[in-house]
């Protein structure tokens, strides 16, 4: 494990070491990202010392085929390491975490290609403490934090997600079984999504039924099957 204080984001630093000798397995802690990217591009926002703001390389490389599985499966992960603790968490297509509705945690993976495999970071943002409630103004709906339901030290969080990873680690060879355990964990099917597609003036409401074999949602919208790819839409809460 390696901690630093502050950096620009615990992501970007493990793109500079991505697939260097001894990089496989590391995790990067930090307290402060000046730059921390969510999905999409969009900013995450977290005051100095109350998130739990970290990346894992993980120890083994994938088919870049089955790129898309990784945030499914660092979800249950996450969500899982959340649990042990007594806080019980939403899975929201395509990487979020839910408490009480409203968004606790966001989990971003990056990958380098290495020929015929890739090697892959995981980057997990965790809302624990509340601090100042300026920092996220605008963010609509407001986010959660851990604190609201359970005291719990961001160090007791990471050292159960890091477990997870490493209890899970099997479980990346079979996409399959990652997409059907993250259905019934997120209690996928009946589920109602407000979903914003890329250049609509407006979201339009659907049900979802299942995820498609490269990560995307299949819903019924307006009585009809359709399926939504992850890199053209944005959930609405």
């Amino acid at each position: 494990m390696r901690y630093t204080p502050e950096t620009t984001s615990t992501n970007e630093a493990a793109l500079k070491i991505l697939g260097m000798p001894g990089a496989a397995g590391v995790t990067l802690v930090t307290d402060y990202q000046t730059q921390g990217v969510g999905r999409r591009g969009r900013p995450w926002a977290a005051e100095r010392g109350q998130a739990l703001l970290f990346t894992t390389i993980l120890p083994v490389t994938l088919s870049p085929a089955d790129l898309w599985t990784v945030p499914f499966w660092a979800g249950l992960a996450v969500q899982s390491g959340l649990l042990f603790h007594g806080v019980t968490t939403t899975l929201q297509w395509p990487n979020d975490l839910l408490l009480n509705g409203r968004k606790v945690a966001g989990i971003l993976c990056v990958s380098r290609g290495m020929g015929a495999v890739a090697q892959v970071a995981c980057g997990v943002g965790v809302n624990v403490r509340r601090g100042d409630e300026a920092i996220y103004a605008g963010i609509e709906p407001p986010p959660a934090f851990i604190g609201d339901v359970k005291a719990v030290e961001r160090h007791e969080l990471l050292a159960s997600i890091l477990q997870r990873f490493e209890d899970m680690l099997s479980l990346l060879n079979n996409p399959t079984q990652i997409a059907r355990r993250w259905e019934t964990a997120a209690k996928l099917k009946g589920t109602k999504y407000r979903i914003r597609i890329d250049g609509a003036a407006a979201p339009f409401e659907c049900v979802a039924d299942r995820l498609s074999n490269t990560g995307g949602l299949i819903v019924t919208e307006k009585g009809r099957p359709r399926t939504i790819e992850t890199a053209d839409a944005q959930v609405v809460r």
